[in-house]
């Protein structure tokens, strides 16, 4: 079910709002592009500047427009474990095929704290949990021992990788199962990371190229190593100019220049520089998206 170009949806803002029009024909358009799957209110969705009352919304949003024509993972994360399991309850309500729930930023928990949070998180609601491993903005890694202990949850089923680490795929389905779903949280490694046995990602690019995107991910499936590899080469620009700012600023500008939506991000984000302009410009022309 949870495969291939999965998109982590960006928020779009008007006047410090959330333009709920343009949110939603951009998730219409996902759907029509070929995105497996969509991920609403992820970090690249800005949820840690999003009240609850938002963040409730946007989900909402995405699932009307959806009408289970593809799966939606919610983001439910948060540092707070009590705010993690409130968020994940209202995503089971509403109808969410699964929830991602980030490793708990700043407090820097042990891994048995993190064993505790994604269980106490995983038991509150009848959905099925994806964990979202992502050191490099969490700043904390949670290991494969511990992933393997939660693995035990019946409905803790995967992982959303973006250590980069790709051995780190081979360990997980050693100790966690194949059935365990493998989704890499970063575009510029997706497709090594499908070799070592991953099932798909959780993509920023998908936001501007989720044809390109979903295309690669297809040919994988379907036997044609050679085909993605093409693909991916083509988008790698693009992989690495969305993240020549702390994301999703270089991403927000990219679907502003297409028309999908304004550039505005939430503060403490900031409008990107202009030589990240020019890179993502080049980018999206290497590409051929402009």
């Amino acid at each position: 079910m949870f495969q291939g170009s999965i998109c982590a949806l960006i928020t779009p803002f008007r006047d410090r709002e959330v333009d709920e029009t343009a949110y939603q024909s951009l998730v219409e358009w996902h759907l029509k592009e070929g995105t497996d799957g969509l991920v609403p209110v992820g970090t690249t969705g800005e949820s840690p500047t999003l009240s609850h009352d938002e963040h409730r919304r946007v989900v909402e949003l995405c699932l009307e427009v959806a009408r289970g024509r593809v799966p939606v993972i919610a983001g439910t994360g948060s540092n707070s474990t009590e705010e993690a399991v409130a968020l994940t309850r209202h995503a089971a309500e509403a109808g969410a095929d699964a929830a991602l729930v980030v490793t708990p930023y700043y407090n820097k928990p042990t891994q048995e704290g993190l064993y505790r949070h994604f269980k106490a998180v995983a038991e509150s609601a009848d959905i099925p949990i994806v964990i979202y491993n992502i050191p490099g903005r969490s700043v904390v890694d949670m290991k494969v021992g511990t992933m393997a202990r939660l693995a035990e949850i019946p409905n803790v089923i995967g992982v959303k990788d973006a250590t980069a680490d790709l051995s780190r795929p081979i360990a997980t389905r050693l100790a966690c199962g194949e059935a365990f779903v493998q989704l890499s949280g970063e575009d510029a490694t997706t497709l090594p990371f499908l070799a070592a046995g991953g099932h798909g990602c959780i993509s920023v690019t998908a936001n501007v190229a989720p044809g390109l995107c979903a295309e690669m991910q297809r040919a994988w499936r379907e036997g044609d190593p050679a085909r993605a590899q093409a693909l991916q080469f083509r988008l790698m620009p693009l992989h690495q100019a969305l993240f020549c700012e702390s994301s999703p600023g270089p991403v927000k500008y990219a679907a502003w220049r297409l028309g999908l939506c304004e550039s505005e991000t939430r503060m403490p984000l900031w409008e990107i520089a202009d030589s990240s302009k020019a890179q993502v410009d080049a980018a999206l022309r290497t590409v051929g998206l402009v």
